[in-house]
């Protein structure tokens, strides 16, 4: 059990919070307007596509002509062995006849220069990872359609990824490897040398989004300075920072927890939603846990636990409900669960037994909802959960009314669950007295 953090005094919460010089500067940084991040978009791979299929536009209103197509695609094959063009050949080229294309044929973008003979097939990974063949197809596709159209062009791939992954084996030898890295290099550069022919509107656009490519690349020297200032200040108000940490988070999970159950809920509290009471166990930022409390009074009450073999899990009772919400990679999406699982019960005969009930116990429409998995009565399982169906996707982890809303929806759907379950813990109750009997 994690140790509560000391309360701080009175004196120790003003010398963090009146004043602190540290704390403003931080908090500043913090609150830094970013029109990428206000709308969510930073960790959108789609939405980089498109800025960057922006940039690579010799006719677009950015200023640089090809000057950035000529840089990226230089910077991408430079010191590669196996590319059909060398960087040279690139840096000295003319490209403002290229024709930038998004999601030809699912490639995400693909730049052609008639004029020289070349096409470049760019796979954009800013948080995703490759899937089997992709980057293959994606070649095999391009080389298809300029075969077709009679265009003799040179084909190059190009992986361009946030990380360090490298182009699956099968592709080696066609795709070379740029990184983001790379890329906040050149426009940084071409900025600072274009800023007169740069209009102030780009300019401040570009500025934003160099920003987040440099906080996604660590690159951002304020950001490491922030960091190094965050762990002085931590250091000197630990004591302080620990309790509120303890005491004060919240995100829109815990907002959207609040007003469906209620604020301020301590251990074994009841609240009530969508018509099923419920007994408060534990909650943090992504998961709340509690015990419908038909099924607490069905297994003899509060003081009938901790049951054998569940004194240190969950709730202390033989079953136990929870709200999860995940998180997807791209930091926006993400999906709401509700489980339901039997624990360790030591007895694995009275274990089996309780499943095989709620297995026998469903009905109708709840025959879809209750699934345990196929090893869920061996005697060596501990913990089963057996609710099937029991998602609803959240289309920003960042509203907590969708979370909410998604909470709401999941205890209407399984409310007759809940209700199945009650008779069954009753007679499980029932049978474990009489085994101890």
């Amino acid at each position: 059990m994690k140790q509560a953090a000391h309360h701080p005094s009175q004196e120790e919460l003003e010398a963090l919070f009146v004043n602190n010089a540290e704390l403003d500067q931080i908090t500043a940084y913090l609150n830094r307007f970013n029109p990428i991040r206000v709308m969510r978009m930073e960790g959108m791979e789609i939405r980089h596509s498109a800025i960057l299929a922006w940039l690579l536009d010799p006719i677009e209103n950015h200023g640089f002509g090809d000057a950035f197509l000529r840089a990226f695609l230089a910077q991408a094959l430079r010191g590669a062995e196996n590319a059909v063009l060398t960087a040279l050949d690139v840096s000295q080229a003319d490209l403002r006849d290229a024709e930038i294309q998004r999601e030809k044929r699912n490639i995400d973008l693909f730049v052609s220069s008639p004029s020289n003979g070349w096409a470049f097939i760019i796979e954009n990974k800013f948080h995703s990872k490759q899937s089997n063949g992709q980057l293959a197809k994606y070649l095999e596709r391009a080389e298809e359609d300029a075969k077709d159209a009679k265009l003799p062009f040179k084909h190059q791939g190009i992986f361009l990824t946030l990380n360090e992954e490298a182009p699956s084996a099968d592709v080696a030898e066609k795709y070379v490897t740029l990184r983001y890295a790379d890329v906040c290099k050149i426009l940084g550069a071409l900025m600072a040398a274009n800023q007169t022919r740069m209009g102030s509107e780009v300019q401040q656009f570009l500025n934003h989004y160099l920003e987040v490519i440099r906080d996604a690349t660590d690159m951002n020297d304020e950001q490491t300075d922030m960091e190094t200032l965050a762990r002085q200040l931590y250091r000197s108000h630990k004591k302080a920072i620990d309790f509120i940490m303890e005491h004060g988070v919240s995100t829109e999970f815990t907002f959207a927890v609040d007003q469906v159950f209620g604020e301020g809920l301590d251990y074994g509290d009841k609240a009530k939603a969508e018509g099923i009471q419920v007994m408060y166990h534990w909650s943090n930022q992504s998961k709340f846990s509690f015990v419908p409390t038909a099924w607490v009074d069905a297994l003899g009450g509060e003081e009938s636990k901790p049951w054998t073999g569940c004194e240190n899990w969950w709730a202390g009772f033989p079953i136990i409900c929870w709200f999860q919400l995940n998180t997807k990679e791209d930091g926006v999406k993400g999906a709401l669960f509700l489980y339901a699982e039997v624990g360790p019960i030591e007895d694995p005969a009275d274990r089996r037994h309780l499943i095989e009930s709620i297995r026998q116990c469903a009905k109708g429409k709840q025959e879809k909802q209750i699934k345990f998995g196929a090893n869920a009565t061996k005697s060596e399982a501990k913990f089963s959960r057996f609710l099937d169906g029991n998602s609803t996707s959240i289309a920003d982890v960042g509203d907590a009314e969708a979370i909410e809303a998604g909470i709401r929806k999941l205890l209407q759907d399984f409310g007759a669950v809940f209700k199945a379950v009650e008779p069954v813990l009753i007679e499980f109750a029932e049978y474990v007295a009489a085994d101890d009997d």
